[in-house]
């Protein structure tokens, strides 16, 4: 018997318990390559509404969350909920992306049902580690940045595949050997190797979105070079921000002129 993957997708983007969200996000992936899914019309495409999630943590503005010290025992734990926040989120989005976006080719589904099984994975090592340093999820406040770009871009396919991934999710790539070096310096060597695997994983993740950007800009007949900075322009002014992890990106679909370009904008937007 075959059901829909978009129903079957919205149905675990709608799970606010985490525990148990993965667990839905797992089965999805082995649904799929049972063949126990198709990717037909599925029915409307709601509305963008709020993914389902616990009670805590707390969503304040960015500039409300404040900054801790990794020296301290609460600085550490602080950072480690900050990216399980982040990992959480990116299940959500990948599983909006399969319950969003119709008419895409078959391994479109497959790449972001397998994201959202990495992304459940990397949530699980953290919340792990979050409790080995005696807390738990939703016990620091966090932001909701990454569900807010999803917003943005919950009307067009080949935006999300540009300013998700591609911008947002990329960021880590750019900051996450520093977070590791600087817990190496106090020590933290367990949450560090945890962020060298996650860092390996995200940078497949942000090649993703960028294969299925150019396939959407293909698809449309834009050039998608000149294409992305365009969108950086008009959703991210004043937002794109250097140094960037040249290798990283290269490995994850930039090319070298987009490299060039991104650290031109940033030069120009710092000004």
């Amino acid at each position: 018997m075959t059901g829909c993957i978009h129903g079957a997708a919205r149905n675990a983007l709608l799970e606010p318990d985490p525990a148990r969200k993965c667990s839905l996000v797992a089965s999805l992936l082995c649904g799929w390559m049972a063949g126990s899914y198709d990717h037909g019309t599925g029915g409307r495409v709601l509305p963008l509404g709020e993914p389902g999630r616990p009670s805590r943590p707390l969503l304040v503005p960015p500039g409300q969350l404040a900054q801790r010290r990794l020296s301290t025992a609460g600085g550490r734990a602080a950072l480690v909920h900050a990216v399980t926040h982040i990992e959480f989120n990116a299940i959500n989005l990948a599983l909006d992306a399969v319950y969003r976006f119709r008419a895409m080719p078959a391994p479109f589904y497959r790449d972001w049902l397998q994201v959202a099984v990495e992304e459940a994975r990397h949530f699980a090592m953290l919340h792990r580690r979050l409790q080995e340093l005696g807390n738990e999820y939703g016990d620091f406040p966090a932001h909701d940045g990454l569900w807010s770009m999803c917003r943005q871009t919950a009307h067009d396919p080949l935006l999300r595949m540009a300013l998700v991934p591609r911008v947002l999710e990329a960021r880590g790539l750019d900051v996450t050997p520093g977070m590791m070096q600087r817990l190496g310096k106090v020590g933290d060597h367990r949450t560090a190797a945890l962020l060298e695997v996650i860092l390996a994983e995200e940078q497949g993740h942000v090649a993703i979105g960028s294969r299925w950007y150019r396939y959407c800009c293909q698809q449309r007949g834009v050039e998608p070079e000149s294409t992305f900075q365009r969108l950086l322009r008009t959703y991210m002014p004043g937002r794109v921000r250097g140094p960037f992890n040249r290798t990283a990106r290269l490995g994850a679909g930039f090319s070298g002129r987009e490299m060039d370009d991104l650290a031109a904008l940033a030069a120009e937007q710092s000004t």
